[in-house]
């Protein structure tokens, strides 16, 4: 009977182990094993949880501070002086008087103007009244020319205006209807504006060569044609290489397009050096009619003036 009761008393004690363990968690509200008692730990020979200190690991050491690498003194650049501005003379524009300058900002780097190589012998001086009758025969062959339809509208053909001496000259578009009926270029209301541009300069109104790139007036002042253009361009060829100009002025963008056979906007050209068959100077600038729709670009235009008159080693005139 001893040896079957084992079994029973070994489930009552498991039982009444269970029952303890359920109300030791309801009190403590954790999960876990119950801390064995004092006597069993002395049994297993553990010390007492409550007698081991907490030792906490100590902070990790701060790192060592990083160098800071000191930025360069970058110096600051000087501040620019303000360029004093060029007046025109009250005659072009009403400027307040101011010592010489370079051509204002908004123009941006100006190319440079061609120059003659330092060993270039001077030029001999030109027998004028040989190139005269030479440029009256041409003008007389121009005025029979029949190459394109514009001779069947005009009134006379339009050839020149000025003289060979100083070796500048105007080269512009076409004839309008003032000029039609004086045969001269540049008399009308942009002539009248060109001739105060001329005297701003320094110049009288005879003392530069003027021309254009086609000799008779289209209809109703329009352009000329490109086939218009190339019909005239052998008469302006031949023109040029008579009179032999040291720098020449394109007034607008027809001009410029006759001269350098190009079809870049006057906007973008006008105020930079440009060369004319490899070898005369050509300064692209806007011409006298859009200036006088656009009042404002006369400041631009006065610029490119003056750089011309640099190029030929001219003073530029001051405000009187």
């Amino acid at each position: 009977m001893s040896s079957a009761l084992e079994p029973t008393e070994e489930l009552l004690e498991l039982t009444r182990s269970l029952h303890a363990y359920a109300e030791w968690v309801q009190v403590v509200g954790s999960h876990g094993l119950p801390e064995a008692s004092a006597e069993d730990r002395a049994a297993r020979d553990e010390p007492s949880p409550h007698t081991l200190e907490a030792v906490e690991p100590p902070p990790p050491a701060p790192p060592p501070p990083r160098e800071q690498s000191a930025a360069p003194d970058i110096p600051k650049p000087p501040p620019r002086a303000a360029a004093p501005k060029e007046p025109a003379p009250k005659e072009f524009g009403p400027r307040e008087p101011t010592p010489k300058e370079p051509a204002p900002k908004e123009f941006g780097p100006r190319e440079p103007a061609p120059k003659e190589p330092a060993s270039a012998q001077p030029e001999p001086a030109r027998d004028t009244a040989a190139l005269r009758v030479r440029l009256n025969d041409l003008a007389a062959r121009v005025a029979q020319c029949a190459a394109c339809p514009l001779h069947s509208t005009r009134t006379q053909t339009v050839f020149e205006r000025g003289t060979l001496d100083t070796g500048l000259c105007f080269v512009g578009e076409a004839p309008g209807e003032d000029e039609d009926a004086q045969g001269k270029p540049f008399v009308g209301k942009a002539g009248q504006l060109l001739d105060r541009m001329i005297a701003a300069m320094g110049f009288e109104r005879e003392q530069v060569y003027i021309c254009n790139i086609v000799k008779c007036r289209p209809p109703n002042n329009r352009k000329p044609t490109p086939e218009e253009m190339a019909a005239c361009m052998p008469f302006l060829l031949e023109q040029l290489e008579i009179v032999g100009p040291q720098v020449m002025v394109a007034l607008g963008a027809t001009a410029v397009r006759g001269l350098l056979d190009t079809r870049a906007s006057i906007t973008r050209l006008r105020g930079t050096w440009k060369l004319f068959q490899g070898k005369i100077a050509v300064m692209p600038t806007f011409h006298p009619a859009y200036l006088l729709r656009s009042p404002h670009a006369k400041r631009e235009v006065w610029a490119d003036l003056q750089a011309v008159l640099r190029h030929m080693g001219r003073s530029v005139p001051q405000q009187k």
